[in-house]
């Protein structure tokens, strides 16, 4: 799951590890870094696209990618609007760090779905596996799948690999087995989205807030556990994490009547200084009463920082939880709150031009 332009990144994040904890404001549900005319092409039911993209014909373009490919081409670096019309498109898809400000419109996450099968299995890097891989500043997604069909015994396998800086993921769905969903880097928003996954299915080194979003571990292979979370973080300074919301962590129906076959844990620390906290998040019975896992031996147990903020649900209660020095029960508001999309994402100062709700504070 390592790359070398993570530790670029993170490098950088931690120069400014004190920027995120600035206290901001949110508008209309969506933090204030989100322009006004993003949040309303967010709100909208349907907001006029610049191109469409329809497998039937009736659009300007018959894929994706010819429709990135136009936009690249553009003047100008404002808000390019792509809406793609329900199919299933079978495309691997670069956005690169010149196509910024790029909004995907899909017709609903049941609807649009983008599809790939690369890798690790069958010889790609975790990177290079994604789907759809993007890391254009100012990206937003609204109504589609990313779905990557290798199957679990490909392994590594991502849907989606996200380095966009104040990148925006609303009613999106993410479907794969091992790594499903990288938040590679930079800060990043999901709200309403579809999660499912096995091994480590949300994972990477961002400073990323879901909210609102159904999580949903699916049946591993035979001796698998199932990690909802791989954070990366490599230095105590960087102000990333995976902070997991008002959400829900639940089993698919295939998973569901084989629990006592199969562990499943809220994460693993990835790498040394790994932080992710659940927030008022509806923990259903899978979740293992130790509720987080090892990743190897005593690693990075005293230095990760795994925390709990009154969470709900069978698998809430934290009695039997792991007694590591990096895991703790939060119980201040006050330290809570810094994990919040305004505090922890800066989401009030960008949010809000993306047009999407979001709730600011605990």
């Amino acid at each position: 799951m390592s790359n070398n332009v993570s530790k670029l990144i993170s490098n950088a994040l931690a120069l400014t590890s004190n920027a995120s904890f600035v206290p901001q404001s949110y508008k209309h549900g969506f933090p204030s870094w989100l322009k006004s005319g993003d949040r309303k092409l967010l709100q909208s039911s349907s907001p006029t696209p610049n191109l469409l993209v329809a497998r039937d014909r009736s659009g300007n373009h018959r894929t994706i990618k010819e429709a990135l490919d136009a936009a690249s081409k553009r003047s100008g670096k404002g808000r390019f609007v792509i809406r793609v019309k329900s199919g299933i498109y079978q495309e691997n898809l670069e956005i690169g760090n010149k196509l910024k400000n790029i909004m995907l419109v899909g017709d609903g996450l049941r609807n649009t779905i983008i599809t790939g099968s690369r890798s690790v299995g069958d010889g790609s890097t975790t990177f290079d596996s994604a789907t759809v891989a993007v890391t254009g500043e100012g990206f937003i997604a609204r109504g589609i799948t990313f779905h990557n069909t290798a199957g679990p015994q490909k392994h590594q396998a991502v849907a989606l690999r996200s380095g966009s800086d104040l990148s925006v993921f609303y009613r999106c769905g993410f479907e794969g087995y091992q790594d499903t969903l990288y938040v590679h880097s930079q800060r990043q928003f999901y709200k309403e989205c579809y999660i499912y996954g096995t091994v480590d299915f949300i994972f990477g080194n961002a400073a990323v807030v879901l909210q609102n979003c159904m999580i949903y571990a699916r049946r591993p292979m035979d001796q698998q556990k199932n990690m909802v979370t791989a954070q990366g973080r490599t230095d105590p300074n960087q102000n990333t994490g995976i902070i997991i919301h008002g959400s829900r962590v639940m089993a698919t129906a295939d998973l569901s009547p084989v629990l006592s076959s199969f562990k499943t844990f809220l994460g693993r620390p990835w790498k040394e200084y790994s932080r992710t906290v659940f927030m008022k998040t509806y923990l259903d019975s899978l979740v293992d009463p130790a509720g987080w896992l090892e990743w190897d031996g005593d690693f990075a147990l005293n230095t990760s920082f795994y925390g709990e903020y009154q969470n709900i649900g069978p698998a809430a209660p934290t009695s039997r939880r792991v007694k590591w020095k990096g895991y703790r029960v939060i119980t201040s508001a006050t330290e809570a709150s810094k994990f919040t999309v305004a505090n922890f994402i800066a989401g009030t100062s960008w949010l809000p031009n993306a047009g999407i709700p979001f709730t600011p504070g605990l």
